[in-house]
């Protein structure tokens, strides 16, 4: 009978440990989407300096409950190019401290009766759930209201089991040596298995707090499993960051290195630590008792340790950052760049607000990318040893494969985000960005296609006369300002430019393709040059001026026309 009801309390544990992680799931995902753009300043723009980086990961974790999500959308950020390395590892550091406050959550859980908030939270939460304009708020306060509610089933468990008359219990508990820093070690371990395995380590705090709060896992294991915690945690970030690129796999690698760090010089100092935090709280190691002091010892501790911990690595971030980038460092560039988005991580997307950020600036780099590949077709133009030529091509003929792919995996990526609840501003984006990655590929077109007119010229042994390589150059460069401009409207803000600037450069193209091909026919019934020439000569000034009728498509898409 004492086994079926062990097992009932077990799985009332494993039911409140699952209400815990969805209820902390759910406040950061409403909050995410209450304030995603707002957050994303936040994290752009308060990490001028090593502090105020450190307050903004503090604050943003505090309001999101997790320093997984901070982790994660920080990790995201420095994928997408809107944060250094350096600004990211002073937020990481914040969200340490900030993940603080999840612990003297749970602590008061255990000294307070927290149903007279779960109870009107739940209600004042359905209401507005059903008034759409304030639905991310009640998921939030519906949120709050499953956190709470776990914790008074976790604690109401915990006075269940009522494992300090559990004399098996008592003596497994026991027969550990807290004094051997072995035995300290193993319960690490263990706090860091269970942490990686669950991947939540608010779950870990709270089954640690449950067993501390019963007076039979002593202080010391406790906070054993508490530092486990803190390295386990650091596995969402670098599992999320496993596919990113290497700036974000170097953000996830120094999460974990501080928290190893600080793991390192507490097991040095441990038990002197431990006696001098447990001062704080008046809670005395040497003659035990007052088993409900411990979850208050545990979240002081979690604080002393986080703040300890970044103050003393505040000062050595420059350190931090070359330590993770001789760990993982660039690989080395190939003839041909392999095809790999640079800012787009579907596994680290969390909200729409990020994910239209980073396909904004893919968008961008697609930009970038076929100015470039222009750059490569101009270079072909004035090229003269055969095999050099023949080298150029092929690089062009690889980019524009490359930009097919590009065009196709942002349209894929740009799908999977429209699937989720947008806003009208954030559908129009996406459909801005659908037109414009089909107009760039366009462009890519436009330069393989000027690529492959060259090579017939090559082939057949011909040159251009002087005045036309002339002409043709003069083309070319309008061409590329007008490039050069569209990837400067396409990094910037839309206020900050003017598209008139685009449609004089085109107009200055329309009119030199008229000249020229005018001269063109002029010269091919003159005998200038015989009508081959001529012809390829032509469809070179048709190329180059359909070229700038894709920069201006682009741009308007951009400008919303």
């Amino acid at each position: 009978m004492m086994e079926q009801n062990y097992m009932m309390i077990a799985l009332r544990v494993l039911g409140a440990l699952g209400l815990l992680i969805y209820g902390m799931r759910m406040m950061s995902e409403a909050l995410q989407k209450m304030a995603g753009p707002q957050l994303r300043h936040i994290l752009a723009k308060m990490t001028t300096n090593r502090l105020t980086g450190i307050l903004t990961g503090t604050f943003v974790t505090c309001a999101v409950q997790s320093s997984s999500a901070t982790t994660v959308m920080t990790v995201s950020f420095v994928s997408a190019g809107l944060l250094t390395l350096a600004q990211a590892i002073s937020v990481i550091m914040g969200a340490n401290i900030g993940t603080t406050l999840t612990a003297w959550i749970m602590s008061l859980g255990y000294s307070a009766d927290l149903t007279t908030v779960v109870f009107p939270a739940f209600l004042i939460g359905m209401i507005l759930i059903y008034k759409k304009q304030y639905r991310y708020v009640g998921d939030f306060l519906f949120g709050i209201a499953f956190l709470f509610l776990s914790l008074v089933m976790l604690s109401a468990a915990g006075k269940d089991l009522d494992l300090e008359h559990n004399e098996a219990a008592v003596q497994f508990f026991a027969s550990f040596d807290t004094k051997s820093h072995f035995t300290i070690l193993i319960f690490l371990a263990i706090g860091t298995f269970i942490t990686c395995l669950v991947q939540s380590s608010a779950a870990v705090m709270a089954i640690t707090i449950m067993l501390c709060s019963t007076g039979v896992l002593p202080i010391y294991l406790g906070i054993a499993l508490v530092m486990g915690e803190n390295i386990g945690t650091t596995a969402t970030a670098n599992l999320a960051a496993l596919g990113a690129g290497i700036e974000a796999r170097r953000a996830a690698l120094a999460h974990l290195l501080f928290n190893v760090f600080g793991v390192v010089w507490v097991i040095a100092v441990f038990y002197s630590f431990v006696d001098i935090v447990c001062g704080f709280v008046g809670y005395d190691v040497a003659t035990g008792g007052q088993a409900e002091r411990l979850p208050v010892v545990l979240a002081m501790f979690h604080t002393c340790f986080n703040l300890a911990n970044t103050a003393i690595l505040v000062g050595l971030v420059p350190q931090i950052e070359r330590a993770v980038c001789w760990l993982l460092p660039n690989k080395k560039q190939t003839q041909y760049h392999e095809f790999k988005l640079q800012y787009i991580q579907t596994n680290l997307v969390q909200t729409p607000e990020i994910s239209v950020l980073q396909a904004q600036k893919e968008v961008a780099r697609f930009a970038e990318n076929t100015h470039q590949m222009f750059g490569m077709v101009q270079g072909l133009f004035t090229e003269t040893n055969a095999k050099r030529f023949t080298e150029r091509f092929d690089q062009i003929e690889h980019e524009e494969d490359m930009s097919d792919r590009m065009e196709l995996e942002i349209a894929r990526y740009l799908e999977q985000v429209s699937d989720d609840h947008l806003s009208d501003e954030t559908k129009h984006k996406i459909r801005q960005m659908m037109r414009e990655i089909g107009e760039l590929e366009s462009i890519g077109d436009a330069c393989y296609h000027l690529a492959r007119t060259l090579s017939r010229l090559e082939q057949t042994g011909k040159t251009f006369t002087a005045q036309q390589v002339i002409d043709l150059q003069a083309m070319m460069a309008l061409c590329n300002q007008a490039l050069r401009q569209m990837c400067i409207t396409m990094h910037g803000l839309r206020d900050e430019h003017d598209i008139r600037d685009t449609f004089h450069i085109e107009n200055q193209i329309n009119a030199m393709r008229d000249r020229l091909k005018r001269a063109n026919i002029t010269a091919v019934n003159e005998h200038q040059y015989d009508y081959t020439v001529g012809t390829i000569f032509g469809d070179l000034i048709s190329s180059l001026e359909r070229l700038g009728d894709y920069v201006v498509n682009v741009v308007e898409a951009r400008f919303g026309k």
